[in-house]
């Protein structure tokens, strides 16, 4: 009998969101990761299963049962511990399982405009994921969100830690590139509204709100009581200092790629928004403690004990 509903990555960032929801419909929930020993809100009330991607069969077993796959699954860059590339074929791993175990659909986070042609190794990694699933013969839907905001997220929390405490703020050209952020809960309800369908289907997952670079920055600045002058650097001036910055904090602010995509309108589309929290809203109701600790990506990747929510800047 199928009852069980899996998600990748629970004791992370959206895959806890969706993990919650799951959990306060009453489904019986289990997680794949490899942060088994996390410290995590869920108490015993999550199966806990390694994500190895090198044991087949063991994939298979742990997805036996299941219903629905919730994959969150991916880096956000190389480096010498993880890689795009790498990613890309662990997800073809888990998708092979998937198949193998019998899931009756696989519900998976993607990214905005992912092309097989990109000279970006992001967009084109999630580009030839979604391709294999949608080959795979599993039932799918494929959400396509541009950024995720909440009180774990890393880019909007991060502009405001440097709005705190740089005297100006540098944008990557005119910094006149668009952003649709999308609150980390509206993905997660979305994803499980989705779920329940049978229907193939890909989704642009984006909030109601549409920024500039610039104006992201300022309206951050103006919620947080910490208006500062925005100025327009060169994007190599942008990456080396973002650079140093990674240096003092021992993270990866930002990385070639991620100006680049943002330059080029991929954290954009031109769908209707899919979620209703506008991030002002949100960012004003967490004014107080938006940007007051630095979020280090390296920090939670590397620290498997930690929750995914704590790190001292």
């Amino acid at each position: 009998m199928l009852y069980k509903q899996v998600v990748t990555g629970a004791f992370g960032y959206s895959g806890k969101y969706i993990a919650q929801r799951l959990l306060a419909a009453g489904e019986k929930v289990c997680t794949l990761t490899n942060s088994s020993g996390r410290e995590n809100s869920f108490g015993g009330n999550i199966e806990v299963r390694p994500l190895n991607f090198n044991n087949s069969a063991q994939l298979v077993e742990s997805l036996s049962g299941t219903r629905v796959l919730y994959n969150t699954y991916w880096v956000r860059f190389n480096h010498k511990d993880f890689t795009h590339q790498e990613a890309v074929t662990n997800t073809f791993k888990l998708f092979a399982a998937a198949k193998e175990a019998g899931v009756q659909r696989v519900v998976h986070v993607s990214i905005t405009n992912p092309r097989l042609d990109s000279p970006l190794e992001y967009f084109k990694g999630k580009a030839e994921i979604e391709k294999e699933l949608i080959q795979s013969g599993l039932s799918y839907c494929i959400l396509r969100p541009a950024v995720l905001f909440g009180k774990e997220d890393i880019l909007i929390n991060n502009i405001a830690w440097a709005l705190r405490r740089l005297p100006v703020f540098g944008v990557f050209g005119d910094g006149g590139y668009g952003l649709q952020p999308i609150y980390v809960d509206d993905l997660a309800q979305l994803a499980i509204q989705h779920a329940q369908e049978s229907k193939n289907e890909i989704i642009d997952a984006i909030g109601p709100e549409t920024f500039t670079y610039r104006e992201l920055a300022t309206t951050i600045g103006d919620i947080i009581g910490r208006r500062r002058p925005i100025i327009g650097v060169p994007p190599w001036m942008g990456y080396m200092t973002g650079w140093l910055l990674g240096k003092i904090v021992g993270d990866v602010l930002i990385t070639r790629e991620e100006i680049q995509g943002l330059m080029a309108n991929l954290l954009c589309t031109r769908s209707s928004p899919t979620g209703s929290t506008r991030l002002t809203d949100w960012a004003k109701r967490n004014a107080d403690r938006l940007g007051t600790r630095y979020a280090n990506e390296l920090f939670r990747r590397q620290n498997r004990e930690a929750a995914y929510d704590e790190r001292n800047g």
